[in-house]
């Protein structure tokens, strides 16, 4: 815990010796914080050979050992502290006593090196440095983190903690930002994330169970600690915050979410279509730069992952007149009752009709989005507007499907299988899960579309087999006059949402989302993971995407800030306020206010498209769709998921 009044110092030895009976006990605002950035900041685990320099009691110890290391080493200089941590018995966890200037590791053998709230205690951040580098392999990724040293001075921060014998102050100096970077550098490390993140309601709680929720208000708008992700560069070159002129774009000013509840103000460099680099505004002049877009107001998001949707069918309207028992029931009444209004759609050619569909998913910041149907060439061309995912298998449904073993035999291992399944609130529905089982197609590639009729049985047996479902509730709603409940959705292990087509869902996947919120009472927080982590894992995805970290794929998106968390503002937002899209770095939509801050080579092939009013900037043919569809369904009659969209004045 962090204190404010004045403390006897304990000597360093001693004061651990005692820290470590109660160190996993009492809990820490400054841990809790720096975990739910560091678990999203992380680089890559598996495979490697990790060292935690301090470890203590082995806490971030066994978050490294879940993501599989090649090889898990902790050193501390507390035998007290390493007995806490070998008493968790931490897979594949060696322990060593050791100091940060002398590590008992080879030259050149570690990968990722982490030393968490170790720099204080250090006297000589030079020869910590300089050890660091002797250890660190090329490519090596270290993960410094500790107590904000402006913010610990100003509010007069100490390191303390209490026992049984009474309250305790560490002996412990505050360093510089700027001279941890000037050490680390200095010995060859280049600096690609610099964090700096205040306490958030997940602390606030901590500081009331401790009567100090006077000194969480005191801070809350400080940065509480620091994060930094340095990199010991390979023999070619790496990007680094000194040589921002390679940058294709710097996004500055912005808020950038990190997470459902982490954010933080940091400049985003993007090069080669990847995140390059993340630091705080403080240590950024990103806005001196030729590339940089001033998002000052914004709030900068993930791109979103649409987990299903049907693009050809985004200018239809909704058909149909439900409610019905079961899926097949009404795809047989519209093809006899609503023949004439397909016919219509279906003479504006396929190939306008899914570049409509990429439109509707641009336009609601969705960057990735799975099309349930074969993969047309036309999606995996560079100029469609999103990215669409082609590495997959695929049944429309058991009902008309003709062999869904078969289809699941033929998927790669490494690819998910998609089908719609218990997708209505009949016997029928209810029996499609067992016999997805029994056919053996029920595993961890199977991902279920809609799966309205689980029960809990059903989702008991979904995750015992690491299926995942995808649900599309204002879809159900409209077909069937309910929706899943949210004890069904929230025991669900994988879950993601999808906006399904305006044949049946409400509108784009921001639509669905408040939808979901709305109809499920599904928590700010899940819905937000449910259209980035969840489909991420889901569809099998490679590249970062659903994220913002250090060398993912640039896929963000751009909103009006307003106060909240980021999944508290996501579960609110509609297509309106989208105002900004990258995909790989390069622009693919802006609003007139941020079209104006664009570069001309960024505007070049930008095309305006009114949306219910709203002008937006796409990079798409426009124009030539527009005349497409209007041949068809007449001047001023087209409707994109339901909205009207024209030519901008």
């Amino acid at each position: 815990m962090i204190a404010n009044e004045a403390l006897s110092v304990t000597p360093r030895e001693d004061a651990f010796s005692v820290w470590a009976d109660v160190y996993d006990r009492q809990k820490n605002p400054l841990l809790l914080l720096e975990e739910r950035y560091l678990l999203r900041l992380l680089a890559e685990v598996k495979g490697r050979d990790a060292l935690d320099a301090g470890c203590g009691t082995g806490r971030w110890l066994e978050h490294l050992s879940r993501r599989a290391p090649r090889s898990l080493h902790g050193v501390d200089l507390s035998p007290e502290m390493l007995g806490k941590a070998e008493a968790k018995r931490i897979p594949n966890a060696r322990l060593s006593v050791a100091s940060c200037i002398d590590l008992p590791v080879p030259d050149a053998s570690v990968d990722l090196l982490m030393a968490s709230f170790v720099l204080s205690y250090v006297d000589d951040l030079s020869r910590v440095a300089g050890e660091f580098a002797r250890v660190a392999r090329s490519g090596c990724d270290i993960f410094l983190s500790d107590m904000h040293p402006e913010t610990a001075s100003r509010l007069g921060w100490k390191r303390s903690f209490r026992s049984e014998a009474g309250e305790f102050q560490l002996p412990a100096t505050h360093k510089k930002i700027s001279d941890v970077l000037t050490a680390f550098t200095d010995a060859g490390f280049v600096a690609q994330v610099i964090l700096e993140p205040s306490f958030g309601e997940a602390e606030r709680s901590v500081f009331a169970e401790y009567g100090r929720h006077g000194s969480f208000v005191e801070a809350e708008h400080l940065p509480a600690i620091y994060l930094l992700h340095l990199s010991m560069p390979h023999k070619r070159s790496v990007f680094s915050l000194d040589s921002r002129e390679q940058a294709k774009h710097v996004l500055h000013g912005a808020r950038c979410a990190l997470g459902p509840r982490e954010s933080a103000a940091a400049s985003v460099l993007i090069d080669d279509g990847r995140v390059a680099a993340l630091t705080s505004e403080v240590f950024s002049d990103a806005a001196q730069t030729t590339a940089g877009i001033d998002l000052t107001g914004y709030l900068l998001l993930p791109g979103l992952i649409n987990a299903h949707d049907h693009l050809e069918f985004s200018l239809f309207p909704k058909l149909g007149r439900g409610p019905y028992k079961n899926a097949a029931q009404w795809a047989l009444d519209i093809q006899e009752k609503d023949a004439a209004v397909i016919a219509i759609y279906r003479e504006i050619p396929k190939a306008a009709r899914l570049w409509w569909g990429g439109i509707r998913n641009l336009l609601s910041g969705v960057t990735t989005v799975c099309h349930h149907n074969p993969v047309d060439p036309l999606l995996l061309k560079e100029e469609f507007p999103v990215r669409v995912l082609s590495r997959f298998g695929w049944e429309h449904s058991l009902s008309f499907a003709k062999d869904v073993p078969g289809a699941h035999r033929n998927t790669p291992e490494d690819e998910p299988f998609f089908i719609h399944a218990c997708e209505g609130i009949d016997e029928q529905s209810e029996q499609e899960l067992l016999k997805l089982d029994e056919l053996g197609v029920l595993d961890t590639q199977a991902v279920l579309i809609h799966g309205l009729a689980l029960d809990r049985d059903g989702v008991k047996l979904l995750n015992n087999r690491g299926a995942g479902l995808v649900s599309c509730p204002s879809s159900n709603a409209f077909l069937f006059g309910k929706t899943p409940s949210c004890e069904i959705l929230t025991s669900v292990s994988r879950l993601a949402l999808g906006s399904d087509s305006p044949l049946t869902a409400a509108g784009d996947l921001l639509d669905e989302i408040r939808f979901a919120s709305s109809a499920c009472k599904l928590s700010a927080q899940r819905l937000y993971a449910m259209v980035t982590d969840a489909p991420a894992s889901m569809l099998r995805l490679s590249h970062g995407e659903g994220s913002i970290r250090l060398g993912v794929r640039a896929d963000l998106i751009a909103v009006r800030d307003r106060t909240g968390e980021p999944a508290e503002i996501l579960s609110t937002l509609r297509a309106a306020d989208v105002e900004l899209v990258l995909i790989a770095g390069r622009v693919q939509l802006a609003s007139h206010a941020i079209y104006e801050r664009l570069s001309p080579e960024d505007k070049a092939g930008l095309e305006p498209l009114s949306v219910s009013g709203d002008i937006r900037w796409l990079r798409a043919p426009v124009e030539s769709l527009l005349h497409t569809a209007e041949d068809v369904l007449g001047k001023g009659a087209v409707r994109l998921g339901g909205k009207p969209v024209c030519r901008a004045s």
